[in-house]
């Protein structure tokens, strides 16, 4: 039973935490919410740090989820700059901040998100290595990319994952010299697969970015604190003046496990485990967003999602769940990219080794069509590049899991809701 003597608490400031505050205000709790997020700016979402604000097409104040005032106008409890160090389950507490506060939860929200994996090679301490993940972290590479770009300098991009890629081509936008290294085969190997993975290549490739496939970043080279020059492990030396490190991100855990809560195993992405309605193994300690791993049933599997719509729509379930509401997560999982000209939305998941079928709807060498990635005809995914308004259709044949017709899913002709049984 919730009622007003309660206290809320929500770890986190990014969008998930940000959302979950706004609903549970929206839905008539009453009680005592805070918020505590280790940054010290106020939450605001992720994907303009890689895209319009690092090119400089959207303004600062347009990433923030709420306006400062919101907050106190919603009773809403702000720690900015604070870090929790500690849960005490036994008493239901947090401690945080310098000062050691300690504040007792009634029911805790754990949206610690996740955080850029580190560069394990000699060189990574030098100024002109960088990670993206904050908004501190776009704005300094965003005057780095337009420097480059007047002096026509180099950037070494390790990883070609989507950070990278977004990464590379706002860098080649501000004339900058590219090259990304990458140990697969294809940039985006583990989430597309070599069939489309190699067109993005090509869309790169066409915008004058030099890819290093099957090869590993082993030095960054540098003088008086300044790169000159990345090692690969093929034996070459790339120039470079900048290096980004987008070779991933890891979901925040430590303070799930320093409290004893279950967390996922590397195949299931690691994160803090949680059931369909994202509690954990604590009954009064929920997770959501990067951090959490929760089941879907559509894929019959365990899943950790790090993308914005996660932390758009797990916030909010999170917080209905905090309040008794019945909830059962299972959003089709969805995410966007814009890379020069190109751009594309992504639903479902189907990692390598889970699909044995991809059928393109359209024209690929036009960088106009939809991609469904399928096992014994049932799509358990499908991208849409340059073709819009296809979203919701292409998230029922997910979750239909209906046999399809590979000729028909192909057709253009065909309109994709015809396809439902």
């Amino acid at each position: 039973m919730v009622d007003a003597d309660q206290t809320f608490v929500i770890v986190g400031g990014g969008l998930a935490g940000a959302k979950a505050a706004e609903t549970l205000r929206a839905e008539g709790f009453s009680g005592r919410v805070i918020l505590i997020c280790d940054e010290r700016d106020h939450p605001y979402e992720r994907p303009a740090l890689s895209k319009g604000y690092l090119l400089g097409k959207e303004e600062r104040d347009s990433v923030f989820v709420h306006e400062p005032a919101w907050y106190a106008q919603n009773d809403v409890e702000l720690h900015l700059g604070q870090t929790v160090d500690a849960i005490d389950r036994t008493a239901k507490t947090v401690r945080f901040g310098e000062d050691g506060t300690v504040v007792r939860y009634d029911r805790l929200l754990l949206a610690t998100g996740s955080e850029p994996r580190r560069l394990d090679v000699p060189g990574t301490d030098l100024a002109g290595v960088h990670h993206l993940r904050r908004l501190a972290h776009s704005e300094r590479l965003r005057g780095v990319l337009q420097s480059l770009g007047r002096d026509n300098g180099h950037l070494v991009v390790a990883g070609a994952g989507w950070i990278g890629l977004e990464v590379a081509a706002a860098a080649r936008e501000y004339g900058a010299e590219v090259t990304v290294v990458e140990p697969e085969p294809t940039p985006l190997h583990g989430v597309l697969g070599p069939e489309l993975g190699a067109l993005f290549a090509e869309l790169h490739q066409d915008h004058g970015v030099r890819f290093r496939f099957g090869v590993r970043l082993t030095e960054i080279v540098g003088q008086d604190g300044m790169v000159l020059a990345a090692r690969t492990d093929d034996g070459e030396e790339h120039p470079a003046h900048d290096v980004l490190a987008a070779i991933g991100a890891a979901p925040r855990t430590g303070l799930a496990e320093a409290a004893g809560l279950e967390i996922a195993d590397r195949a299931h992405g690691g994160g803090v485990v949680v059931d369909e309605r994202l509690r954990t193994s604590d009954p009064d300690i929920f997770a959501t967003g990067d951090v959490a791993a929760f089941p879907h049933a559509l894929f019959d599997t365990r899943i950790r999602v790090e993308h914005w719509a996660n932390a758009l729509n797990g916030g909010p379930a999170a917080a209905r769940a905090m309040l008794g509401r019945p909830v059962r997560y299972d959003r089709v999982p969805y995410f966007f990219s814009d890379q020069y000209d190109l751009g594309m939305e992504y639903s479902g998941w189907a990692p390598p080794g889970t699909y044995d079928q991809v059928v393109i709807r359209g024209d690929a060498g036009k960088r106009e069509f939809i991609a469904f990635w399928l096992a014994e005809g049932r799509v358990l995914a499908g991208m849409n590049v340059n073709v819009w308004d296809v979203t919701e259709p292409i998230q029922n044949l997910i979750r239909s899991q209906a046999p399809l017709d590979a000729d028909a899913l192909a057709d253009p002709h065909v309109p994709l809701d015809s396809l439902l049984p």
